[in-house]
């Protein structure tokens, strides 16, 4: 299962993959940090696709054509401002991940690309997120065939760190798991 994920450190808009996921803000119309270098990268039609979407919820996830970028799609999903983590954060950045797959599975998508969702200007502190997004990544992988590989596209090395560190710790826990059943 955890041979179905990857961990690359570089820029999601040149990845050649079915899907690449947008952490957006509610409007879809734009940001900064990777949802402003997915809107440049698409070109104009992308925020003219999002304006007919009509914003999205935090957690959930709408999903649009690549236009420019080597993705066919973009699934748009945002993610939750971090306030201290007592007002739900860690169930609406879970929600962000299993929305996104859902809409991978609907499209029949079979490669999606992840940023690293709320890590950025709202502030979710990287270890906490990574961990959200790895386990609810292989627990979507485990009851679902599609999508055959999910990346994870790390900006920095503070995060790549994090996700190949918890990763491995996940796939510990795993194999432990596997050995005493």
């Amino acid at each position: 299962m955890s041979g179905r994920i990857n961990i690359v450190q570089g820029d999601i808009t040149k990845l050649a993959v079915d899907a690449i996921v947008n952490a957006a803000n509610s409007s879809l119309l734009g940001g900064g940090g990777v949802d402003g270098a997915i809107h440049r990268a698409a070109g104009p039609q992308l925020v003219e696709e999002c304006r007919t979407l009509g914003g999205c919820p935090t957690g959930e996830a709408r999903i649009t054509r690549g236009y420019r970028l080597p993705a066919q799609y973009v699934i748009h999903t945002v993610g939750p401002v971090w306030d201290g983590g007592a007002y739900g954060e860690a169930n609406l950045l879970a929600n962000c991940y299993r929305n996104s797959l859902a809409l991978a599975v609907e499209r029949g998508i079979q490669t999606i690309a992840f940023p690293a969702i709320s890590t950025g200007i709202f502030g979710y502190p990287i270890a906490d997120a990574t961990r959200i997004a790895i386990r609810e990544t292989l627990h979507f992988l485990a009851n679902h065939e599609t999508p055959a590989q999910v990346t994870f596209v790390c900006f920095g090395d503070e995060v790549y760190h994090a996700y190949q560190r918890l990763l491995a710790e996940a796939e510990r826990e795993t194999g432990e798991k596997d050995e005493s059943m």
